[in-house]
């Protein structure tokens, strides 16, 4: 008969339960819960003559990693094809070494190679090129998805399949063509680009899409997440992702984030709609909130902002990016949020698009007169200025970041948006310090799945070619390791039951093999994780893979 008990013992317990780290000598779980946090004498005297003993052999225990903003779905359809990622068992260093493991290691899906998470500059020889395709695969459609998830390269074949030209008309993207020869350089970006995707791999069973989940989640877990998070869900992702989490398909909690428009077919169908609650009690699948967006990624030039992008290659005189939404369509919905109390999340990159989400959530709340803290949030928060950090603190507005971008592109932010702007981007420490709760997130597969990367990146500000951006933005390793436990579990009101080590919460752990707290910060991405623990059972191993 296996135990119900487990007790964790002989390591760098830290609990995340304060301002300043607080370390314990021993847990012990119980039924999926935290029983006991203390010394190991208590705990052995509290602990039953069959309780599991796990010793931890000087590693680090903390809560298990939060995801607070992330794209769930469209990571578990990514496991169909090859990752040529940073984050990739063997990423792919060159546009040939990239061609030859598309070559050996790609699998035909609907007709098509697809390749995920690549990156230019990655590429020591400079970017692939549709002309490196079609030498390749002069007849095979093949799609190179970037890592931005906002644009793509494809080769000839594919843009055929598609029924793409250079004529095509297109809106709120581009299909970008050659100045000088004016053919297509296979780039295609924004929403065509999102429907050319959807169209390359088409539809999914049931099971097909059940298993890119129970995939997704092996890798989440091997990271250390115990909680995920799925953006822009369409009422069949809702659908689907509470049933795999209901019958026990996927493990991991799993979090929705549905836009404005998915939100008004909800509430359509249910005026007194629950979000916020768990299918199972404190775990299992639930739908966080309103997602409304105000612009788009800096690293495209799409970020919204109050001053001109230094460098507007591509783009017109004086571009400063574009509002996707109106504001009064902004307003709308920040109003419907605080009205229904429902948890707002904006997503905004640059500091005009932040302006809109902010005049929204003031709005609300004048026109409500409820000024308690709902827990809404802006999300990415790049390029917030200091005055409107005063108005997150005054409106108990919480700040999450992508920190992960630094590393990613900080060396072209310096470039098109010039050094002082790129020194304060995602300036969590600026907020935290003016009592601003503060989240880091990885939004995969914008960037990878691993925590402990992109707390590396919050800490270190450095950018892929070595460059340090903004100093004084550098992170705390303690603090950025709140963004992703504590603060995290704050975002979606679980901070009574997850995010702690602490009697009474989920026994949701991660198990390290270094101490982020007292290792060199420059080597925090190269810790590994030992263990995933979610509900009080191992989810990974790194010792069984």
């Amino acid at each position: 008969m296996t135990s119900n008990q487990t007790l964790y013992f002989n390591g760098n317990i830290l609990t995340m339960a304060g301002d300043q780290p607080e370390y314990v000598e021993a847990v012990l779980v119980k039924d999926g819960k935290i029983a006991f946090t203390g010394s190991k004498q208590e705990a052995n005297a509290l602990a039953n003559p069959d309780v599991k003993r796990h010793d931890l052999q000087g590693h680090t225990l903390t809560p298990g990693f939060i995801d607070t903003w992330g794209h769930f779905g469209l990571f578990a359809q990514q496991t169909l094809s090859l990752n040529v990622g940073y984050f990739a068992d063997n990423p792919p260093r060159s546009r040939s070494e990239l061609i030859a493991q598309l070559k050996k290691d790609g699998k035909l899906l609907n007709g098509w190679l697809i390749a995920a998470e690549y990156m230019d500059g990655l590429m020591k020889d400079g970017p692939l090129t549709i002309a490196d395709l079609d030498a390749a695969f002069p007849d095979t459609p093949v799609l190179v998805q970037n890592i931005s998830t906002l644009a793509g390269l494809f080769n000839t074949a594919g843009l055929k399949k598609l029924g793409i030209t250079a004529d095509t008309k297109v809106e709120s993207g581009a299909i970008v063509v050659d100045p000088t020869t004016h053919q297509m350089t296979g780039i295609i970006i924004g929403l065509p680009y999102l429907n050319a995707v959807a169209a390359a791999y088409g539809q999914f069973s049931q099971d097909l899409t059940f298993k890119t989940y129970q995939s997704a989640e092996k890798i989440y877990a091997s990271y250390g997440t115990t909680t995920a998070q799925h953006y822009q869900a369409s009422p069949e992702d809702i659908q689907l992702m509470r049933l795999a989490s209901d019958s026990g398909v996927i493990s991991i909690d799993l979090i929705a984030l549905p836009m404005s428009d998915t939100v008004d077919t909800l509430l359509q169908g249910n005026p007194n709609y629950s979000f916020g609650v768990y299918s199972n009690v404190d775990r299992g699948f639930k739908v966080a909130g309103i997602l409304m967006s105000t612009d788009g990624g800096p690293q495209l030039k799409l970020a919204y902002l109050s001053k001109p992008y230094n460098d507007t290659t591509g783009f017109p005189d004086g571009w400063r990016g574009m509002a996707y939404y109106t504001q009064d369509q902004v307003d709308h919905y920040a109003k419907l949020a605080y009205e229904k109390n429902i948890p707002f999340f904006c997503y905004s990159n640059g500091d005009a698009g932040i302006d809109m989400a902010l005049a929204a959530i003031k709005k609300a709340i004048a026109e409500t007169g409820i000024t308690e803290d709902r827990r809404s949030t802006i999300s990415h928060s790049f390029f917030a200025r200091e005055d409107q950090l005063d108005d997150y603190k005054a409106n108990h507005i919480i700040a999450i970041t992508l920190s992960n971008h630094i590393w990613l592109y900080g060396d072209i932010y310096l470039d098109i948006v010039g050094e002082e702007r790129a020194d304060y981007f995602c300036p969590m420490v600026t907020a935290h310090n003016k009592g601003i709760v503060v989240g880091i997130h990885n939004d995969v597969p914008s960037s990878g799945p691993d925590c402990l990367f992109t707390i590396w990146s919050a800490v270190n500000r450095k950018t892929m070619s070595g460059k340090t951006l903004g100093t004084k933005e550098k992170m705390d390793p303690y603090l950025a390791l709140q963004a992703f436990t504590s603060n995290a579990a704050y975002v979606y009101r679980e901070e009574n039951t997850k995010g702690k080590i602490l009697p009474g919460m989920l026994a949701d752990l991660v198990e390290l093999d270094q101490n982020p707290l007292t290792i060199d910060p420059d080597a925090i991405k190269d810790i590994k994780v030992v263990n995933t623990i979610k509900n009080g059972k191992v989810i990974y191993s790194r010792n069984v893979e």
